[in-house]
């Protein structure tokens, strides 16, 4: 698939309520996964809390993609940094995430979709990865799956990937392990015993395990 954008690349894409904010990063071209034409879409955690596109859990997962050869793509919900609009409860960040697949979807029309998402960011990734079809792969980081509804009825439409740590400060993690081993859809899990909401000294360990987990289950696909 011949990439249009350079190596990487800020944009403006219309969104619901306004232009929203993204980069576009390519991925590596020696990626053991450069050949799949793969492109993944990264969506950050809660806009009020302080949440951005710059958050380092999310570009620890963009440049995990990157090197796996996987173009990856990371934007910012409606009222944060340079996109239009306000924070709208999940409700509106939803039709975001659409509105950034639709835009990849006609530049990009033959990339295979994989979605990712951090804390608040993970729930709208889920959602959205039953309005699309023929989403390869899902990551979700740290869940509050006490605050939102994920699966449908213990399933996803896709292969799983579930990031968590035990001493999480914001999300319950035994309620996350208990939920993750309940999952009728095939679902890995990679926890970390001392690992906080935010990973803090854990990123590049975590970029490892996943590396390695996409490996597998893509490579399945």
């Amino acid at each position: 698939m011949n990439f249009p954008f350079a190596k990487e690349q800020d944009f403006l894409i219309p969104g619901p309520c306004g232009q929203l904010q993204a980069v576009m990063h390519q991925g590596d071209s020696d990626g053991h996964l450069a050949a799949r034409g793969l492109l993944a879409l990264i969506c950050h955690p809660h806009p009020v809390h302080g949440g951005t596109m710059d958050n380092k859990v999310v570009t620890t997962l963009m440049r995990t993609y990157r090197d796996l050869g996987i173009h990856a793509l990371r934007f910012n919900f409606r009222g944060v940094g340079n996109s239009e609009g306000s924070f709208d409860n999940a409700v509106g960040e939803l039709d975001d995430l659409m509105a950034v697949v639709t835009w990849v979807k006609q530049h990009l029309p033959q990339a295979p979709l994989l979605l990712a998402g951090f804390s608040f960011g993970s729930y709208i990734a889920a959602q959205v990865s039953y309005r699309v079809d023929a989403v390869q792969h899902l990551t979700l980081v740290a869940p509050p799956i006490e605050r939102y509804s994920y699966d449908r009825n213990g399933q996803f439409p896709c292969a799983l990937a579930v990031i968590q740590g035990d001493k999480d400060e914001r999300v319950i993690a035994d309620g996350v392990y208990q939920w993750v081993s309940g999952l009728l859809s095939p679902a890995e899990l990679l926890r970390y015993a001392d690992a906080g909401h935010f990973f803090h000294g854990y990123l590049s360990q975590m970029k490892n395990d996943l590396t390695q987990l996409l490996l597998r289950q893509i490579s399945s696909v």
